[in-house]
């Protein structure tokens, strides 16, 4: 690469390109990149929704204790997936979809990680000195 080459690269470093004196531009970042204000209030408007379902269905008491607590889980779920999409902007056309499929092992790690950890925490309850009366011990 050449003297001259490099020096017409970064010639004008520094100047102020229009976004407010930082002396840098989006370079890489996708035109929808940035959220709107729509799509902002979008994001804000469903996560109070899902906010709200789940008190009203706790303080009115109108299912059951499992199915609170399934439809809870579930809206939790979702709302994740409404701030990452809203706020956090991922989707599959952001750093060409590497973003995604990181969040995606991200979240098959977690599973693993819970579901294991919730596996051998049952098993060892249920295998814990069935027969032993600890209060006989001398």
């Amino acid at each position: 690469m050449s003297t001259h080459a490099h020096s017409d690269h970064h010639a004008d470093h520094g100047h102020d390109h229009g976004h407010g004196g930082h002396g840098h531009d989006d370079h890489g970042h996708p035109a929808g990149a940035h959220g709107t204000f729509g799509s902002y209030m979008i994001g804000f408007v469903l996560s109070v929704i899902l906010t709200v379902i789940p008190f009203w269905l706790v303080m009115n008491g109108t299912l059951d204790n499992t199915t609170t607590t399934v439809v809870i889980l579930a809206l939790a779920v979702v709302q994740i997936i409404v701030h990452m999409v809203y706020f956090l902007h991922m989707n599959g056309r952001v750093e060409g979809g590497w973003s995604m499929l990181a969040m995606i092992f991200t979240i098959i790690v977690v599973v693993i990680m819970f579901a294991g950890s919730l596996w051998v925490m049952y098993h060892l309850n249920a295998n814990m000195m069935p027969g032993h009366d600890m209060s006989k011990m001398p």
